[in-house]
């Protein structure tokens, strides 16, 4: 990974994962484990947090992009990982609109200010 940046991994529905793979995010590390997991209708939550925590501890990951609600089956680990790097970011899907007050990220910045410090 010299001179390299860090990844971007995704997991998600077929059309986020889709979208983001055509866009160049698609990728294998040297023991050939891709940087995205595609949620079906099949995926076992222990598969999904199992993928999740590998990406979490892989040193070629920068941001890790999920859908909200698919975090929502592994909110536990989401909420437990605590490392700025890789972030956790919670992107909406085309079934499942965004919502802000599910999102880890956002309620751990709102409980960091109070409502003076944006007076």
């Amino acid at each position: 990974m010299a001179g390299r940046g860090k990844l971007i991994a995704v997991i998600g529905d077929e059309d986020t994962c889709t979208g983001f793979l055509l866009g160049g995010i698609g990728e294998l590390n040297k023991n050939r484990k891709p940087n995205f997991l595609v949620v079906e209708k099949d995926t076992s939550i222990a598969e999904i947090e199992e993928t999740f925590k590998s990406f979490v501890t892989r040193n070629d990951i920068g941001i890790i992009l999920i859908n909200q609600f698919v975090a929502e089956m592994i909110r536990h680990a989401i909420d437990g990982h605590m490392e700025s790097i890789p972030a956790v970011l919670e992107i909406p899907s085309k079934e499942h609109p965004y919502d802000a007050s599910k999102d880890s990220i956002l309620r751990r910045a709102k409980g960091m200010f109070s409502a003076e410090d944006f007076r």
